[in-house]
């Protein structure tokens, strides 16, 4: 019985060819469109949030305080992105994905039957862990279909859809206006609409489950008839997960093995300090440019998104033609250098302070690119939902830091004490990058292996 199933095995291997070698197919596109509107969901989500605490401060009383915390919520939450890779890791990934975006729905809409402030930061931190789950269980899906060579690229572009979702609440929240102090309300909860689209769009074109994730657990015979539903009779698993028996469960704390240890504070690290300076910035965007005497504030800040969006579109450029260890090293450089010149200089004229900052927003924003491939490729395919989720976790916690001290900073020593902090934790990461970041891009390892 052994010697048929070994034989059944090598034919298999023989007839058939790896399906991540096949051209882009139908299941291709269903798993990108619903991670690429899950990614628009979330980016709105975190992004809504800072539109409507500028609009509560002029008519409810809110501190710094709670100004922070409830921006700060949903990032909070997404550090739970550390279970959630765990739990995918465990269960797999399609589970989740087809329910995390009616439970985001869900919690977005009691913000309409609740002005308080505790009850606010409670739903945000429920937000930021469905988010997570896109985070980190929608980018391993996605990884894990598409073929070789696409999916790295097609990573790097799920910011342009995360950026867009972000863009996009802050217009919305913009142009909603005159509801008295029942606007920020339904500025906040308007981040419902698009997690309702992609909860629809899942329900009616469900998510097939990962065959490399399903090998993992030594069901390589449900993978392949999954491949085999999807793609067609001919193709299959891999070799190396054309296995007999299913591999034992990964500890979660090799993450800080002497194998990955580097590579987990990388990717973590990396992630953190960028997070810190982005989304403080990002989400309170109205307090910094008030702060920063920018005249036009909503034009102003319409020119920073703008320059976001250009940056996301540049990292995507240049994404594939330098090293990954190059862009890291480079992007921290030069956001460092650009936005401590603005802490260091405060008497610039506005226009020049305008100019300056959107330069900022484009290289900053350029990086956000590495935040899907990168942490990806630090981590093989046994660990990479948990690996992935520690980064998340990790940037997290950055993440949440910058959203709650910005205005709390803001509000002590201006402006330019936000952006000087923001400033010293950009060169800590190029530090950090600059000594330990690997490069882990397939087209200049091969280089350095054949200049070797």
């Amino acid at each position: 019985m052994e010697n048929n199933t070994q034989t059944t095995r090598e034919k298999i291997i023989k007839t058939k060819k790896n399906y991540k070698r096949a051209p882009l197919m139908p299941v291709h596109l269903r798993v990108m469109i619903a991670v690429i509107l899950g990614q628009i969901a979330c980016g709105y989500a975190l992004g809504i949030s800072g539109t409507a605490l500028s609009n509560a401060a002029k008519y409810i009383d809110i501190s710094d305080l709670w100004t922070g915390l409830i921006g700060a919520g949903s990032l909070i939450g997404l550090a739970g992105s550390l279970l959630i890779g765990r739990l995918s890791d465990k269960i797999g990934r399609r589970q989740l994905l087809m329910i995390n975006m009616y439970i985001l729905a869900g919690l977005t809409l009691i913000h309409l039957l609740t002005a308080n402030l505790l009850l606010t930061f409670i739903i945000r931190i429920g937000i930021g862990l469905m988010i997570a789950v896109d985070y980190t269980v929608g980018n391993a899906l996605l990884t894990e279909w598409l073929p070789k060579g696409e999916d790295s690229k097609r990573q790097s572009h799920l910011l342009i859809y995360w950026t867009i979702g972000f863009i996009l609440s802050y217009i919305v929240g913009t142009l909603i206006t005159g509801l008295g102090a029942y606007t920020w309300q339904l500025i906040i909860a308007t981040g419902a609409v698009p997690a309702i689209i992609t909860a629809l769009f899942r329900s009616f074109f469900p998510l097939p489950a990962s065959p490399t994730w399903l090998a993992s657990k030594g069901k390589v015979k449900k993978a392949n008839k999954i491949i085999s539903k999807h793609m067609g009779h001919k193709w299959r698993l891999p070799k190396r997960f054309m296995k007999k028996n299913a591999p034992k469960d990964i500890a979660w704390g090799i993450l800080f093995s002497k194998k990955y240890l580097r590579r987990t504070l990388v990717g973590g690290i990396f992630y953190a300090c960028q997070a810190f300076s982005f989304f403080g910035i990002s989400i309170f965007l109205p307090i910094l440019l008030s702060s920063m005497n920018i005249t036009g504030g909503s034009i102003s800040g319409i020119i920073y998104n703008g320059g976001m969006f250009v940056g996301v579109l540049f990292g995507i450029f240049i994404f594939n033609k330098i090293s990954r260890r190059t862009f890291l090293v480079g992007n921290f450089l030069t956001s460092a250098v650009l936005i401590g010149i603005m802490a260091l200089v405060p008497g610039l004229d506005s226009m020049i302070k305008l100019s300056i900052f959107t330069i900022f927003a484009i290289i900053l924003s350029s990086g956000l690119v590495l935040d899907y491939p990168y942490p990806t490729e630090l981590f093989g395919i046994k660990v990479r939902g948990t690996g992935v989720g520690t980064c998340i976790t990790i940037s997290r916690f950055g993440a949440a830091a910058g959203t709650f001290l910005l205005p709390v900073l803001t509000n002590i020593g201006g402006a330019k004490l936000a952006m000087l902090v923001c400033a010293i934790v950009l060169l800590f990461a190029f530090i950090v990058c600059l000594i330990w970041a690997p490069e882990t891009s397939p087209k200049f390892i091969k280089a350095e292996q054949n200049n070797n």
